[in-house]
């Protein structure tokens, strides 16, 4: 199994950018692909990206697509989260999660485990 660890996140300002990161633990981490997702107050929880752990091949919705990226540093079993650009609409808990299946994961399933979650503010 994998355990993953979150941390960043915080208030920012429309137009500021923050960073995530989460950090894979577990005997088997390295058969698992990363994505995040994030849902706020009465809205389902959405799937904003994912990468590939076996090529660094990554995926975003169409909301956060030029803004985000994902990137991850194999030496540390990290994987990071960078959001610019942020608006108020980006406010929410974000989670990072891992699955084997990097299209379902894509999809909004095939999720193996989750992060904590972090809180992301965007105001004026």
């Amino acid at each position: 199994q994998v355990l993953l660890v979150q941390s960043g996140g915080g208030s920012v300002q429309i137009g500021g950018s923050l960073r995530l990161s989460c950090s894979a633990e577990g005997p088997t981490f390295r058969f698992y692909h990363i994505g995040w997702f994030r849902q706020d107050t009465e809205k389902a929880r959405e799937f904003v990206g994912a990468i590939d752990w076996t090529d660094s091949n990554t995926a975003y919705s169409d909301t956060v697509k030029g803004r985000f990226s994902i990137t991850r540093d194999i030496t540390k079993n990290e994987v990071y989260l960078e959001m610019n650009s942020l608006k108020p609409e980006d406010t929410g808990v974000y989670y990072c999660a891992a699955g084997r299946n990097f299209a379902a994961m894509t999809g909004g399933t095939g999720v193996d485990a989750w992060g904590q979650g972090t809180r992301v503010s965007v105001s004026s």
